[in-house]
């Protein structure tokens, strides 16, 4: 501390002079010789108690007056008066230092002292001759502020802060209290060790720092937080990597969350707590579950000394659920959990804390075709369901929807046997065939080839329109395909079971011709009914295709030569009926006596005659 001259009272103007002391003396008065003492010792007494007080109040005002100040030293001082402007202190002197009360105020602005207190004040400046005295509590406070920022900096100890603003790069913080206290900067890349998200929110805290730097005499102080971070953050890993074990169940504070997982400290260092190790359950995402500076109890599941990860569960500090599940949810047991997630194919369904079930789409539902979950159920519904299956090892259950309620299958080969003749509404047209409305939730299927017996329809839309109001016979009902097949033209007689009656073999019929190919020609015998003429069976010799020699929409006459109910057909021949003709017609001229040249013109005119009326061209 630099010194300051110091100024002292002149002691000859404070003393009393020698020639005061000899008058005193002179006057004093001798005690008479023979006096009786103990008369008059009580007056005595007194006397001089008198006198010593006098004479100790002589020496005190002695004292002061050859008492010193000098500037610049911090004394103790006693309050003897306090307002809203001046708090009057007392030093010992003979006129009292007033200090501005701002001086004393706390940061709401509140009187700190009060009459009788104690404090330290600074000598500002000193007048003897008109005993004028000017003193500081805060430069006595600030000063001590100073020995101990020096103190700290050489003994490279933490002071304690209080962040007070934030500034251009950084905070500005306050070193002691009040007035009297030193402001200092702390930057910003020595706030942490990471950089801060927000400055405003450290604003009013109180810390330790280390100095980094000062100028006493420009009043700058330069402070960092991060180096005694870093420093504990040191001594803590080497604590905890000396005792970290996998097995361990530790505590820790949630560092950073992210997408994957979160940060856990263990203590100067950091473990992952992965999303899928955080709850036997569903995690969305780890901030649904935690928040930073959460302090959570994990288990280490693995540890690398020397790359130093650690890997981190929650959920293993709890038995795992699927070890019991087959126990808890057998087969067939009815059992209800909360929609916890859709997909395309399937609804997922939370039964407790990690463990779900699936419902295909195609377990929601009897009777409606289910394209999307999201048609029955949504995220958060409460449902119940009845277990399909159960795999353990794979950490699969199977849910079934539509097995809560009874299946109107089973009612429905009940409620229609095979036969029996329903009526509904077409519902849709396809081009395989008609669904026809039976009951709620149940269509029976009309197959084209099952709308006549005798039109070849190309589509069912030739035939039938939406809406239509039709009868129908159950053709068939398959409970496990869940199909329901019907038939129209089953309303009328099969008219292919009367074929046999109506052309029996080797009688000769007339149709129209309905297809001319290579290999025969088709010919209707009735609507529903066709046969076929073989090529090999339209003329003698070797076989020669028909086409262009045989016209469409043409009758033609041809004898039957086999009929097939089952397999819907029937064969007919023009040779055939070539041949049994001429055999009647030489069994017929040769009984007349007609000579064999007679005969042959004779067949040779028939023979002409039938191939025009069989409609062939050549």
């Amino acid at each position: 501390m630099e010194k300051v001259s110091e100024v002292t009272q002149d002691t000859n103007t404070a003393a009393p002079s020698a020639e005061v002391a000899e008058e005193k003396a002179a006057n004093q008065v001798p005690e008479p010789e023979g006096t009786d003492i103990q008369a008059t010792n009580g007056q005595d007494e007194g006397a001089m108690s008198e006198a010593n007080e006098d004479m100790a109040q002589f020496e005190e005002l002695f004292e002061q007056s050859l008492r010193s100040f000098q500037e610049g030293e911090i004394i103790e001082g006693t309050v003897v008066s306090a307002d809203q402007d001046y708090v009057m202190i007392d030093i010992g002197y003979k006129s009292e230092g007033l200090i501005p009360s701002r001086e004393f105020l706390d940061a709401e602005g509140t009187l700190t002292v009060k009459p009788g207190d104690t404090v330290e004040v600074l000598v500002e400046r000193w007048n003897p001759e008109d005993g004028t005295l000017r003193v500081s509590h805060a430069k006595a406070v600030r000063r001590k502020v100073w020995d101990k920022v020096i103190a700290a900096y050489e003994a490279k100890e933490p002071i304690e802060v209080t962040v007070i603003s934030k500034v251009k790069g950084g905070l500005t913080v306050l070193i002691g209290e009040g007035s009297g206290g030193i402001k200092a900067f702390l930057p910003y890349s020595q706030v942490d060790v990471k950089p801060h998200p927000n400055l405003d929110n450290i604003i009013g805290e109180r810390f330790k720092c280390s100095i980094l730097d000062y100028n006493r005499k420009r009043q700058n102080v330069v402070v960092s937080r991060r180096d005694l971070i870093e420093k504990e953050l040191a001594e803590k890993k080497e604590k905890t990597l000396s005792n970290l074990e996998e097995g361990q169940e530790r505590e820790g504070i949630v560092k950073n969350i992210t997408e994957y997982g979160a940060f856990v400290d263990l203590g100067g260092i950091d473990g992952l707590l992965h999303v899928t190790d955080i709850s036997w359950g569903r995690v969305d995402h780890p901030s649904k579950v935690l928040k930073v500076g959460d302090t959570i109890k994990v288990k280490v599941l693995s540890f690398d000394k020397e790359k130093e990860k650690v890997a981190l569960g929650i959920k293993q500090l709890s038995e795992d659920p699927w070890l019991k599940v087959a126990e808890k949810y057998p087969e067939g047991e009815k059992v209800s959990g909360k929609v916890v997630n859709l997909t395309e194919y399937g609804a997922f369904v939370e039964l407790e804390e990690g463990v779900e079930g699936l419902i295909h789409v195609s377990e929601m539902s009897w009777t409606k075709r289910i394209r999307h979950p999201k048609q029955v159920v949504e995220v958060g519904d409460q449902v119940e369901a009845v277990v399909l299956k159960v795999d353990p090892e794979a950490r699969r259950i199977s849910l079934g929807l539509k097995q809560v309620q009874p299946n109107p299958w089973d009612l429905v080969k009940e409620r229609y046997p095979e036969g029996t003749v329903i009526e509904g509404t077409v519902k849709n047209i396809t081009d395989f065939g008609l669904f026809i409305g039976i009951e709620e939730g149940i269509d029976g299927l009309v197959h084209v080839s099952d709308l006549s017996w005798s039109k070849r329809v190309k589509h069912p839309s030739e035939l039938f329109k939406k809406g239509d109001k039709i009868q129908a016979v159950v053709l068939n009902i398959d409970k496990e395909k869940e199909r329901f097949s019907l038939g129209v033209k089953q309303l009328q007689p099969d008219p292919w079971e009367a074929a046999p009656e109506k052309y029996p073999v080797g009688s000769t019929v007339t149709g129209k011709i309905t297809n001319v190919t290579d290999f025969g020609i088709f010919v209707e015998l009735e609507e529903g009914i066709e046969g076929l003429i073989h090529v090999s069976e339209i003329a003698p010799g070797r076989p020669k295709s028909p086409v262009g020699k045989y016209e469409v929409g043409n009758d033609i006459t041809a004898k039957v030569i086999n009929v097939s109910p089952k397999d819907r057909r029937i064969g007919l021949s023009i040779k055939k009926m070539m041949e049994d003709e001429e055999r009647s017609f030489y069994s017929e001229y040769s009984s007349s006596g007609a000579s064999p040249t007679t005969l042959g013109l004779l067949l040779q005119e028939e023979l002409v005659k039938d191939k025009s009326d069989s409609g062939d061209k050549s």
